[in-house]
């Protein structure tokens, strides 16, 4: 258990160095709406936030031509631009023809495109650096909602160092056996969830707020960690406390979903692997943990004591940077 302990030491390190603060999931997202034929609207969202100078930008067939342009507008952490186009493309329309962004390599980004044609076709494809241009099929296929939404999930829960920072506390708090099945288990249900729900509507909620708390759920274990006596029903019992805070995690997943958006012909499917992808990320990340304990776990052993507090420290410090970066942004 404090080889374990001291891994996580390294991987704590890791994220500190890897990133300063939580990244927001916020890929792109493309729709394209046939409103007539050869008329097509064209709506672009993407973070107002860049990470280069390099914009990214909408690619169309040649055989388009812009009939107006709306001005860039603010929405939420997103900007939205919009585009009517004009197209020659003949009785086939946008099929075979090719749609794309330019930019997402050097900004390291992904981007959803989506498709809705009169006839009642929709498409959704997952462009990214080695992808960034997607041709449009004659049918849409489920497979392809699922391969995309399952890479937007995994994206999401490795993009998201808040969550992963959660889930890394948890392996401090139960460290391995059944009780980690049983903690990993009951996060999953809880952000199941909350996930479900939100993205089918049935509630909302503040989004400032959520990511406070979300912050906040962070700081609180690591405040757990740090107790001398483990006999109590929490430690006992750790599931409550990962169950809980899903519920919460959850909500933060939703939003980064609703931002995406879901394809109106496919809502559960899509639903259902963009969760499946989280937890592909998530187990794959606890793989990646112990692997990496396996390899250290004898050269790290003569400091373990002076280790075994900093995965902790790390914790509370970041949650604690957060709470009042999110804290802010809520009175806001």
């Amino acid at each position: 258990m404090r080889a374990l302990k001291i891994c996580m030491v390294l991987v704590a390190a890791f994220f500190m160095t890897a990133s300063a603060y939580a990244h927001r999931f916020a890929p792109s997202l493309l729709k394209v709406t046939e409103v007539a034929g050869g008329q097509y609207h064209m709506v672009f969202k993407t973070p107002a936030q860049a990470t280069t100078s390099i914009p990214i930008a909408p690619i169309w067939p040649d055989a388009c031509e812009v009939v107006s342009v709306s001005p860039s507008q603010l929405e939420g952490t997103g900007k939205v631009s919009s585009w009517q186009l004009s197209c020659a493309l003949g009785e086939e329309g946008l099929v075979g023809q090719t749609l794309g962004l330019s930019g997402l390599g050097p900004n390291q980004s992904s981007a959803m495109v989506m498709i809705a044609l009169r006839d009642g076709r929709q498409y959704q494809a997952v462009l990214n650096a080695e992808q960034s241009r997607y041709v449009v099929p004659q049918e849409p296929g489920a497979d392809e909602v699922m391969t995309d939404y399952s890479l937007l999930g995994m994206e999401h829960i490795w993009g998201g160092i808040d969550h992963l920072l959660f889930v890394f506390g948890l392996l401090l708090l139960v460290g391995g056996g059944k009780r980690l099945l049983w903690t990993i288990t009951a996060f999953t249900v809880g952000h199941s969830i909350t996930l479900s729900l939100v993205t089918l509507g049935y509630f909302d909620y503040p989004v400032a707020l959520v990511e406070f708390t979300i912050a906040l759920s962070i700081f609180i274990l690591a405040v757990e960690l740090t107790r001398k006596s483990r006999h109590d029903m929490l430690w006992r019992n750790p599931w409550w406390l990962a169950g809980g805070f899903g519920l919460l995690h959850g909500m933060g997943f939703a939003g980064a979903l609703a931002e995406t958006g879901l394809p109106q012909d496919n809502v559960p499917l899509a639903l259902l692997f963009f969760n499946v992808g989280i937890e592909v990320g998530q187990i794959a990340f606890i793989f990646l943990v112990w692997g990496f304990w396996l390899l250290v776990r004898r050269p790290l052993a003569p400091w373990q004591d002076r280790l075994l507090p900093v995965p902790v420290y790390i914790l509370g410090s970041l949650s604690a940077m957060w709470c009042i970066e999110r804290g802010l942004e809520a009175l806001a």
